[in-house]
């Protein structure tokens, strides 16, 4: 009789303790249930913050959010498509996120780039230094351009097939019957003319070809050899660029990030790339212009190279990636700077002037504790038709600094900031002397 009570005790015992089990694992899962319930609130809540749609979906899943994207600076990009540790792709790439435009440059791969023709090598080809360091390659766009260009994204053609492979392809209006095979290079080419879909391996054809078996090529028009083929890949961009964007693809984001991770190298740092990402979902390619540098192949020691002519490159640099477009309240026409009137803050009308750059007098110091960024700041501004009327030193700063002196128009100050690629914009005392004091800071 005992052992029953205690029997039907420990039942009754044991059903009490699954019972205060059972209460303790609904209370947990409502807690995370909970918990899920307001991280999603405020996920939905950011979403709508950063701008809603899909913009404001990857907005806020790469920890962005809509004031950085209204607030970012433009950015300077050499992108270079690498095969067989040559760059046989160079192109530099700007983009405006504020007023959503873009522009390409592309720098011939035979572009030479040694001290004397005379003794000209295959080394001294630009699509060369790649392979001794990215920087080099860097270096020498910069030489050609004048510009400050400071990241660069290499992409190995492996990465132009997945890509196009996974976002189902690319429609590309084919310029000409491609027939090329290599078979050190494992190219067969064999597309035919006009508006197709294409697979990886037609893409990564299209971008590399530059003549058909039998040895011709592009028109004379389009550009033949390498000329067509700089073209075909700029105007191919475009095409991915806008496809690839398609509100479709955002499923397959971890995909392409894989992609990303595999086959691309970069110095840009994440923390740059996040903010950049959204800002090109509202990216119309309408906007983006493009040309390439100016000049001439020439055979030099024997050596097929191509000779770029600096003079017209300011010329393509500063329509290319200093001019503003599609302003309405004012315009570009040529070197002169178009401009109106200003109202400052005591309600006074400022009467702005118009200048060419070569009437534009800077006043530059160094802030960075190193001579060389100093003086190749000096050569920028000077290779653009600047006057530089004084040089000086002042303590180091981290940040560069453009000091407008004489109530100059908008376009005049992004145009230095444009060509420094950094630099924050002030307005100071008036000074005879100059229009700009530049420090120049140790983020140049």
């Amino acid at each position: 009789m005992g052992k029953q009570m205690k029997s039907k005790e420990q039942k009754k015992s044991k059903k009490t303790k699954k019972v205060k089990k059972g209460r303790i694992f609904k209370r947990i899962f409502l807690a995370i249930l909970a918990i899920i319930l307001v991280l999603a609130i405020v996920f939905i809540y950011k979403i709508q913050i950063n701008g809603g749609g899909v913009s404001g979906i990857i907005t806020t899943i790469v920890g962005s959010s809509k004031e950085k994207i209204a607030e970012l600076d433009d950015i300077y990009i050499l992108c270079m498509g690498k095969s067989l540790e040559l760059t046989d792709t160079i192109i530099v790439v700007k983009y405006s996120p504020k007023n959503q435009q873009a522009s390409m440059l592309s720098v011939p791969r035979d572009s030479f780039v040694g001290k004397d023709k005379s003794k000209a090598v295959p080394y001294d080809k630009i699509n060369c230094k790649y392979s001794e360091n990215p920087q080099k390659t860097i270096d020498a766009v910069n030489n050609f351009t004048g510009l400050n260009i400071k990241y660069y994204i290499t992409i190995d053609t492996k990465a132009l097939r997945k890509l196009v492979d996974t976002i189902g392809g690319v429609y590309f209006d084919v310029p000409i019957d491609m027939d090329y095979d290599d078979i050190t290079q494992k190219l067969a080419i064999h597309i035919k003319k006009g508006y197709q879909l294409l697979n990886g391996e037609q893409a990564e054809g299209v971008v590399r070809f530059r003549h058909n078996n039998n040895g011709t090529s592009y028109s004379a028009e389009y550009g033949d050899n390498d000329l067509g083929r700089m073209k075909t890949q700029r105007e191919f961009i475009k095409a991915v660029i806008s496809q690839t964007m398609k509100a479709s693809n955002i499923t397959k984001i971890n995909e392409l990030m894989n992609i990303a991770k595999e086959e691309v190298e970069t110095n840009l740092s994440w923390d740059i790339i996040k903010d950049y990402i959204p800002a090109l979902l509202n990216f119309n390619t309408d906007n983006l212009r493009s040309d390439m540098l100016p000049g001439a192949a020439e055979y030099c020691n024997g050596v097929s190279v191509f000779i770029v002519n600096t003079t017209k490159a300011k010329e393509v640099v500063n329509n290319l990636f200093l001019k503003q477009i599609n302003n309405e309240e004012s315009g570009n026409i040529g070197n002169e700077i178009i401009t109106g009137n200003t109202v400052n803050t005591l309600g006074e009308q400022n009467v702005v002037t118009t200048k060419k750059k070569t009437d534009i007098k800077i006043e530059v110091l160094n802030g960075t504790a190193s001579t060389s960024k100093f003086n190749l700041a000096i050569t920028q501004l000077k290779n653009q038709g600047y006057k530089i009327t004084k040089q000086g030193k002042t303590n180091v700063t981290k940040n560069t600094i453009i000091i407008d002196r004489k109530n100059n128009t908008l376009e005049a100050r992004n145009e230095i900031k444009s060509l420094l690629n950094t630099g924050t914009i002030q307005i100071g005392e008036d000074n005879n002397d100059v229009d700009f004091t530049i420090i120049i800071g140790q983020d140049y």
